[in-house]
């Protein structure tokens, strides 16, 4: 199955194409007002109208790239009217449809590309977290728990203090308990989520809220953690970390609305103009809903929705998939687990992890995994995107997204999708090409994780690890996201993690199993066209091309051609969504070359 639509004419075509535009242009404005309401011009752009590279990711043919000169921009300017693009081309042809009340802004050389997607975000959780104590970084249980007495000395008592970030995988070894934290923050419940949400952590007065005593049965495919006297100690894993959130009071539906708002806001100053919200649950669906009714999102939003609420998931079968007027909310998504975390030696695994003789993991109905709700709404037309992280938990997904596209002809050519595909069995690589299934990965979890992952899963089955060139050489469709809160959703971040697999201080040299490593161009498409695909956008977005959506991201730097040290310190300059500027710097930095 192709990864994106079939190509495009070459660029000496697109040029001819745009000049027939211009002129029809021309004519449309010597005979009516003005067409342009916003043009930008003085930039590289990158309209990305030209084929996927070749999967050892080579340019195609009619790529502005050459082997002596590598990348050159294919455009300057751009003009929008009523939220489309209606010219792509030069300086002189965006402006040629200006008036005295279009809005231009010259780009002074700055990068624009398509608009960047995120395609998996917990946005409702970083609308959350924003007001959370952050432990993102933090390596000691001390300082941990020294971040939340600071935060109780500004909180009444008796309120809940939220924390997350620690990193359950870097822990693993040496998870807390609920003694020093109860022992400093007696008079507030506490909870402390964890870098990717597979472990949290909390006080006493928490699990009493909680009703997690000594009786309490840990649930299928989670764990309570308990000292040598059956007591809980503080810290629960995998699908345990449920009966932990259940105790928080909800937000109301004004704040949860604020909340949504503000996370949004962030990602539109990040350069995003759409996001794909993972396993969206009925509190933050109904936020959503109102406002795209109101048309408050400043970005588009491809919904999720969470298949452990089987009521909800019951509703939308009965509804069916659902797109706002306005185009900015779209619901045909599900989001399932299949197995838990690798950090939290959650993932199902084939054989043992190779720190933890005996143990392979959580999945399937023990993880929450319901085959027969998932495959409902599969076969009622909604694309599923299916958590798997371990190389069993990967294999079981692909069985099952197999039977039901086989019982099912609804079910087939619906892009479904295994959110992370982290460790795959490499005999299973070519069955995402197969099945035209998306690996839908997070190129910041190869950098974070590279510290232990190795010894997690053992050297063995890292042939088929972090696998984003196998995959691609295998022929699967690929999409790139963040996976935030739990990752930096720093668009330059996820390019550099992509391109580089290094960190940011550029450890390993050469990076981290560098044969997996990504191209410039695809590293961009992966949070543009790819993420088009992936979200059944590729007629209204992915590209900058006539007629489309005026998404548009524009950089200080140029990814196609910057080195790797300086793209780190690239900037947003400007997000457009919609025709729509959602976030501008407020005095743009002068044009790097």
């Amino acid at each position: 199955m192709p990864i994106m639509p079939p190509p495009r004419p070459r660029v000496v075509a697109r040029l001819s194409l745009l000049a027939i535009t211009l002129a029809a242009a021309c004519t449309e404005r010597a005979t009516h007002a003005p067409v342009a309401d916003l043009v930008l011009h003085g930039g590289h752009v990158y309209t990305l109208t030209w084929p996927d590279p070749l999967p050892s990711g080579r340019p195609d043919a009619t790529a502005p790239w050459d082997t002596v000169a590598g990348w050159k921009h294919d455009a300057t300017a751009v003009a929008v009217q009523n939220g489309r693009i209606i010219y792509v081309g030069t300086d002189s042809g965006a402006l040629a449809l200006a008036s005295t009340n279009t809005n231009r802004r010259h780009l002074a050389g700055q990068t624009l590309i398509p608009g960047l997607v995120d395609a998996h975000t917990h946005v409702a959780e970083l609308g959350q977290s924003l007001d959370r104590v952050n432990l993102t970084g933090v390596e000691t249980e001390a300082e941990a728990v020294a971040r939340i007495v600071e935060r109780a000395t500004n909180t009444p008592k008796g309120e809940w203090i939220l924390g997350y970030g620690w990193d359950e995988g870097a822990w693993a070894n040496r998870y807390p308990d609920k003694r020093l934290l109860s022992a400093r923050v007696p008079d507030h419940p506490v909870i402390l989520r964890s870098l990717h949400g597979f472990a949290a952590w909390a006080n006493e007065r928490a699990l009493a809220a909680a009703g997690i005593t000594r009786g309490t049965p840990s649930p299928t495919g989670g764990e309570i953690r308990r000292d040598a006297k059956g007591d809980p100690t503080g810290l629960v894993l995998n699908r345990a970390v449920q009966l932990l959130d259940d105790a928080v009071p909800p937000p109301s539906p004004a704040q949860r609305d604020a909340q949504v708002l503000r996370a949004l806001r962030v990602m539109a100053a990040a350069g995003y103009t759409g996001v794909h919200e993972a396993g969206v649950a009925p509190d933050v669906m109904d936020s959503f809903e109102r406002l795209a009714a109101s048309d408050s999102l400043p970005l588009r939003v491809y919904a999720m929705l969470s298949a452990r609420d089987s009521s909800l998931i019951r509703r939308w079968i009965a509804r069916g998939p659902f797109t706002s007027t306005n185009g900015m909310l779209s619901v045909r998504a599900v989001k399932a687990y299949y197995d838990g975390a690798l950090g939290s030696r959650g993932a199902q695994m084939l054989a043992d992890y190779a720190d933890r003789r005996g143990h392979r993991g959580v999945s399937g109905g023990a993880y929450g995994f319901d085959q027969q709700l998932v495959g409902a709404i599969m076969s009622a037309g909604f694309q599923v995107g299916i958590h798997a992280i371990g190389d069993a938990g990967n294999r079981a997904t692909l069985d099952f997204i197999d039977s039901v596209t086989r019982a099912a002809p609804k079910a087939r050519n619906l892009r479904h999708r295994v959110e992370h595909a982290q460790v795959v069995s490499p005999p299973d690589i070519a069955r995402f090409a197969r099945g035209g299934i998306i690996a839908s990965v997070q190129p910041p979890h190869a950098v974070e994780d590279k510290a232990w992952a190795e010894t997690r899963v053992g050297a063995h089955r890292m042939a088929g690890a972090y696998a984003w060139r196998t995959l691609r050489e295998a022929g699967a469709p690929l999409v790139f996201s963040s996976d935030l809160p739990g990752s930096d959703w720093s668009p330059f971040y996820g390019l550099h993690s992509a391109i580089t697999r290094q960190d940011t201080s550029g450890a390993p040299p050469g990076g981290w199993y560098p044969a997996q490593r990504m191209t410039p161009e695809e590293a961009v498409r992966g949070y543009t066209v790819w993420s088009a695909y992936a979200g059944f956008d590729e007629q209204e977005g992915g590209t900058v091309a006539v007629g489309k959506r005026a998404d548009f991201t524009v950089l200080t730097i140029d990814p196609f051609r910057a080195d790797t040290r300086s793209l780190l310190r690239g900037a947003v300059a400007l997000t457009v969504s919609r025709g729509r500027i959602t976030f501008e710097l407020p005095t743009p930095p002068a044009p790097r070359p």
